[in-house]
C-alpha cells in the first residue's frame, strides 16, 4: 500500500484495514482550489495536519465546501520536497483515543503545497498569483511564536530582516518580510481583503502577527519602497484583519510505536525523514482526540463554515479569556506541576504520573480548589468541563507520549502566567490566601528541581529554560541551609515578580514555600513525604 493519489484508488484495500477516505473527489477539489483559493496555510507541521487540515476534510466530506487549503512553508522548505509531493500532499492522521481505539485517517484536504521561496520564481510567482485572487478569505499561521519575532534575544533587528527592509517587497529572505510582500501583491492588485489568522499557541498571537507585518510595511513606506497606501492597508481592519485566537490540541512528534502499527498494515515509506534542519517529519502525524480553536470572528473577506467542523468563532474579549481560563487554570498550570514533580520523582511519561495518587490529587486540587474558584467563565467553553477533559481524558492518555522533562522546559518563564495570575485573582477579590495550599508546593518543588538531584539523590540534566544561569545558583547548597539561611538566601528570588508573577513575600505566601521547601530538603524520599502529606491533608 502506498500513500500516493494512485495507491488510495484501491479503496476497498484501504478500509478493510480500517482506514477512513477522503469522501470527495479530490482530484476535482484540487481543480477547484487552484482556480479559486479561498484558504493559505503557512505553516506545514504536524499541528496544521491534524487539526487545520482535517477541519477542511470534515468540510469537504460533508460537501459544506469545494475548495481545500493551500499549505506554504517557510522554514524548511525539506518539509514539502521531502514529504509533501512525494506523497502527493495527502497524509495519514493517527487520532490516539484515551479508551485505547485508535482512528486513522488519510487526510487529503491539502490540495496544494508551495514553498516560500523568493529566489525560486516559479514557487514564488505561484503565491503571488494566489495572493492577487478575488476569491482568498483568509491565511492561516502556525509558524511558532518565534516565528513573528523581527529581532534577536538582545533586541537588535535580525540580519535579513534589515536587509529586507533596505531591499523593499520585491524579493525579502525574512519569512515576515515575504509574507508582507504577498500582501503587498494583494494591495497592488486592488487592496483585496484578507484576514491574517495567526493559530499559534501564544498569547494575543493576532497582535503579534499585526506587529511585525505593520513594522515591513511602515519601513517600505518610509522609505519610498512601496505605496503609501500599503501602510493604510494593513491597518484597516475593514481590509486586513489580524483576529486572535486560542489553539489547543497536542501532536507530539511521530512516534516509533505508531509507525510500526502502520507498517503492519503494509503501508511503504513511512520512516521519519530528518532534513538538514533538523525538522522530523513522517507521512503521519499522532495527536490526541481533544481540540480546541476559538477565533475572533473578523473576516473581512467573508469565511467558510467553519463552525460546522468545530471551530469556535467570538469576540476579541472571549478568546482572551478563554485564553486565560487554560493557561491560567485548567490546563497549563497542571502541566507544569506534573513535570517539576515529575522530574523530581524519576517519572519519564506524563500519563504514568496521573497514576500517582499524590500527583492525581495535587493537580485535582490546583485546577479545581485553588484555580477555578477565581476563573471567569469565558462562555463559549466551560472551564469545569475543560478541567474534568484534561484531568480524566487527555493527561491520562496512555498513548500521547509526553513527557515532565519536556514540558519542564522553560520553567522560569511560565510561573508567572500560570500561576501568578491566579494569585493575583485572589489579591483583587480578596480572597483568602491560605485557600492556596498547593500552588506554593509546586514553587517549593520548583527549587528543590533546581538542584538537579531527584528524590532519590540521583542527579539528572535540567530542561532547557534561559534563565537558569541566573536561578540555578539560588539552589546550590541549599540543603544545607536551615530555615533561617535558606530565608536569607532565597527571599531574593522569592520577591522576583518577573518569575512568580507577584512578590511572594508581599503576596503572603513566602512563608509557606519556605516550610515546604524545608521539609523537602530533609533527605532522599522527603519531596515524596512532603508531597503525600500535603495532598492528603486536603482529601
Amino acid at each position: 500500500m502506498q500513500l500516493s493519489q494512485n495507491g488510495i484508488s484501491n479503496k476497498k484495500e484501504w478500509l478493510d484495514k480500517g482506514y477512513a477516505l477522503p469522501e470527495y473527489d479530490r482530484q476535482k477539489m484540487i481543480e477547484n482550489t487552484r482556480k479559486n483559493p479561498e484558504w493559505v496555510h503557512f505553516g506545514a507541521g504536524n499541528i496544521f495536519r491534524a487539526f487545520q487540515a482535517a477541519v477542511a476534510q470534515q468540510l469537504l466530506n460533508k460537501g459544506i465546501t469545494d475548495t481545500g487549503i493551500i499549505v506554504v512553508e517557510g522554514f524548511d522548505y525539506e518539509i514539502i520536497e521531502k514529504m509533501y509531493r512525494p506523497h502527493d500532499d495527502l497524509s495519514i492522521l493517527v487520532t490516539l483515543k484515551n479508551d485505547g481505539n485508535i482512528e486513522k485517517t488519510v487526510i487529503g484536504s491539502i490540495a496544494e503545497s508551495c514553498i516560500l521561496d523568493s529566489d525560486n520564481d516559479a514557487e514564488y510567482g505561484r503565491l503571488k498569483e494566489i495572493f492577487r485572487s478575488d476569491s482568498l478569505k483568509m491565511a492561516t499561521f502556525t509558524i511558532t511564536e518565534k516565528g513573528y519575532s523581527l529581532s534577536d534575544g538582545k533586541g537588535e533587528l535580525l540580519p535579513s530582516v534589515a536587509a529586507d527592509y533596505e531591499k523593499g517587497p520585491d524579493k525579502p529572505s525574512s519569512y515576515i518580510g515575504k509574507v508582507t510582500s504577498l500582501l503587498y501583491e494583494r494591495f497592488i492588485s486592488g487592496a483585496k481583503p484578507i484576514a491574517m489568522v495567526s493559530t499559534d499557541n501564544c498569547s494575543h498571537n493576532g497582535d503579534k502577527l499585526y506587529a511585525a507585518v505593520s513594522a515591513f510595511a511602515g519601513e517600505w513606506v518610509k522609505r519610498g519602497l512601496a505605496d503609501k497606501g500599503f501602510k493604510d492597508y494593513i491597518n484597516d481592519p475593514s481590509k486586513v484583519s489580524f483576529p486572535w485566537s486560542m489553539i489547543d490540541k497536542i501532536t507530539p512528534r511521530p512516534d516509533p510505536s505508531v509507525e510500526e502499527m502502520l507498517k503492519k498494515d503494509d503501508i511503504e515509506g513511512l520512516e521519519n525523514v530528518i532534513t538538514s534542519k533538523k525538522t522530523y517529519v513522517a507521512p503521519f502525524v499522532n495527536a490526541e482526540e481533544s481540540e480546541y480553536l476559538v477565533i475572533e470572528d473578523m473576516f473581512p473577506a467573508g469565511r467558510g463554515e467553519l463552525e460546522k467542523g468545530g471551530l469556535i468563532f467570538t469576540d476579541r474579549e472571549t478568546v482572551d479569556k478563554v485564553e486565560k481560563m487554560k493557561v491560567c487554570t485548567c490546563l497549563n498550570p497542571l502541566h507544569t506541576s506534573l513535570a517539576v514533580f515529575g522530574c523530581l520523582l524519576g517519572y519519564t511519561k506524563i500519563s504514568d504520573e496521573m497514576k500517582d495518587e499524590d500527583l492525581k490529587g495535587l493537580i485535582e486540587e490546583i485546577g479545581y480548589k485553588e484555580g477555578l474558584p477565581v476563573v471567569v467563565d469565558p462562555g463559549v467553553l466551560n472551564p469545569k468541563e475543560f478541567i474534568d477533559t484534561v484531568l480524566n481524558v487527555r493527561i491520562p492518555n496512555p498513548f500521547m507520549p509526553d513527557t515532565p522533562q519536556r514540558i519542564a522546559t522553560d520553567t522560569s518563564q511560565k510561573l508567572a502566567i500560570r500561576f501568578g495570575e491566579t494569585i493575583k485573582n485572589y489579591m483583587i477579590n480578596k480572597k483568602d490566601m491560605a485557600d492556596l495550599k498547593l500552588i506554593p508546593l509546586v514553587f517549593a518543588g520548583w527549587i528543590r528541581y533546581l538542584m538537579a538531584v531527584d528524590d532519590e539523590g540521583k542527579s539528572f540534566e535540567l530542561s532547557p529554560d534561559p534563565l537558569l544561569a541566573t536561578v540555578t545558583p539560588y539552589a546550590e547548597g541549599i540543603d544545607k541551609c536551615d530555615r533561617d539561611k535558606l530565608k536569607d538566601r532565597l527571599m531574593p528570588l522569592l520577591k522576583n515578580d518577573k518569575i512568580f508573577g507577584v512578590d511572594l513575600e508581599e503576596a503572603g505566601l513566602s512563608d509557606k514555600v519556605l516550610d515546604y521547601l524545608s521539609e523537602m530538603l530533609k533527605g532522599n524520599g522527603a519531596v515524596r513525604d512532603t508531597l503525600h502529606k500535603s495532598v492528603s491533608a486536603l482529601q
